[in-house]
């Protein structure tokens, strides 16, 4: 059984018993209610959580990836009822509100729901310009991160990146995806991601995280099908960028050791790495700009917040003493739950220009 297989199944039991008190007394709020009528609604929740998984680690099917979906959605109003039941019951201690008032603000979970869902599905490309040395002409890169292909998001995102990334050709040199292309949530097909084929320009990925969820070889076999160079610890050059590629240490891989060899003095030195760890360390080694994920900036409040303590470089461009660069986009996908609340779906360029 697979790292995402045990986490979902450990937090199940703990999960139906948050959702018999939290549908018992948000439903008290209105009229009384019997405990027997709750019990078998948290259990349904609680299957529809981890059953949609054990198929679609098989065969991804519509029906188990639209359950996938529901129980997405339900999980962020779950975070969201559990902060509004809170609430009025504290108010309620103070003051008696009147019924209507107690269905409005149960009413602001849904409505809030449709506009993180929306936000979620609506891709925006932002902009950044980059100044550098070693530089001979302007280079534009399309840089992404967490597209989450899987249970939630299956080709219907890779049909969104593709028909984005091809609007792009004529201004736009390279694209690179920093990890998580896969989600782990359903079975990757080797057809899965050939939307990229009709993409003009380069598209180079380095595996994340999740990639190895459900087999990091399928993931790499449907890259390259599609025309995707994958750099699994492997360098490149493009121009006078020199790329280098880190994948996510993830079960039983070690970090391969880097030293200055990856270096190339005459040219910018990319490193491509899922997380948006050691910065200082690639800095140092003589890596001109980083390219990472994994964050999604926290996706949507209150754990916008939590991120941003979580993670020193949590979202956006950063510039050290040295004039080196971090890159932290939001991603295009999204983990778990398709919402979002603060931050963009979001394809980056990233306007590489000589100082």
């Amino acid at each position: 059984m697979n790292f995402a297989k045990r986490r979902v199944l450990f937090i199940t039991p703990f999960y139906m018993l948050l959702q018999f008190f939290l549908i018992k007394y948000m439903v008290l709020l209105i009229c009384p209610v019997n405990d027997l009528f709750i019990m078998p609604v948290a259990c349904l929740i609680g299957v529809d959580h981890f059953a949609p998984m054990l198929f679609e680690s098989k065969k991804s099917r519509r029906i188990s990836r639209f359950l996938t979906a529901v129980d997405g959605v339900w999980m962020w109003a779950t975070v969201f009822f559990l902060i509004d039941v809170v609430v009025i019951y504290i108010i309620k201690m103070f003051v008696n509100l009147p019924f209507e008032i107690i269905v409005l603000l149960l009413a602001v979970v849904p409505i809030l729901g449709v506009y993180n869902y929306r936000k979620a599905h609506k891709l925006v490309v932002n902009e950044k310009t980059l100044k550098l040395k070693n530089l001979s002409e302007d280079i534009n890169i399309v840089h992404l991160s967490d597209v989450h292909f899987g249970s939630i998001r299956h080709r219907q995102i890779i049909r969104q990146i593709s028909d984005k990334l091809r609007e792009l050709e004529g201004t736009c040199d390279l694209a690179i995806i920093s990890g998580d292309l896969a989600d782990g949530s359903s079975v990757i097909e080797e057809d899965d991601f050939l939307e990229f084929k009709n993409v003009k320009m380069p598209i180079i990925f380095t595996p994340g995280n999740h990639d190895f969820y459900l087999g990091i070889e399928n993931v790499i076999k449907a890259c390259e099908k599609a025309g995707i160079i994958v750099l699994d610890n492997e360098i490149m050059e493009f121009g006078d960028l020199n790329i280098y590629g880190l994948t996510f240490s993830f079960e039983n891989r070690e970090v391969p050791s880097l030293s200055e060899t990856l270096i190339n003095p005459d040219m910018v030195n990319i490193i491509n790495y899922h997380v948006p760890y050691h910065w200082s360390q690639f800095s140092a080694l003589g890596f001109d700009i980083q390219l990472s994920g994994h964050t999604h900036g926290g996706q949507f409040y209150p754990a916008v917040n939590f991120s941003e303590i979580l993670f020193k470089y949590n979202k956006g461009l950063f510039k050290n003493d040295d004039g080196k660069f971090l890159h932290v986009t939001t991603g295009v996908g999204s983990m778990g739950t398709p919402m979002r609340w603060g931050t963009d779906s979001e394809m980056v360029i990233l306007k590489l220009r000589k100082l």
